[in-house]
């Protein structure tokens, strides 16, 4: 099948909408507190790179990142996080792999919280996916923050709370 074909087109934008929807899982699941969708989109073993936020660089077993997300996110009164502007990369010597670079808009909301009720994060994911049995997944994420609003403190708080 040559590149150019109309079956290899058909396929590469089954496979960018297949990309998209699991960088949007990945918001969604979060805000749902959907645990098990949460670990359905990644690779076990994934890299996770929020050095930005605090977190170094580490491959982690799949359940034990699920584990440190759910934890975190979970004492958040509520949160919305929003995954826009989507520019899927194929790797042009692999065809089970891409990169998903989105946008991040993660708001969070701590009820009472001491020093403000609203935490605000704005940057971007590079998404390393791979194209796996089960479809595809994000192998490697590292998260870029762009800039941050509200109460400084609001993790910190949150981890108290």
């Amino acid at each position: 099948m040559s590149a150019d074909s109309l079956e290899a087109r058909i396929q590469r934008l089954e496979d960018r909408n297949a990309i998209v929807d699991v960088v949007i899982k990945y918001a969604t699941s979060i805000d749902e507190a959907d645990w098990e969708g949460y670990a359905s989109i990644f690779t076990d073993p994934v890299h996770v790179d929020f050095s930005e936020a605090g977190l170094p660089a580490s491959d982690f077993p799949r359940d034990q990142f699920i584990s440190f997300a759910a934890q975190g996110l979970g004492a958040w009164t509520a949160r919305q996080h929003i995954s826009p502007n989507h520019r899927v990369v194929f790797d042009e010597t692999d065809p089970d792999k891409a990169i998903c670079y989105s946008y991040m808009y993660a708001q969070h909301y701590l009820k009472d919280a001491p020093s403000g009720d609203f935490y605000l994060m704005r940057g971007s994911y590079d998404n390393h996916m791979v194209r796996t049995p089960d479809g595809w997944k994000i192998a490697s994420l590292t998260q870029h923050i762009g800039w941050l609003e509200g109460n400084a403190n609001a993790v910190q708080e949150v981890a108290g709370a």
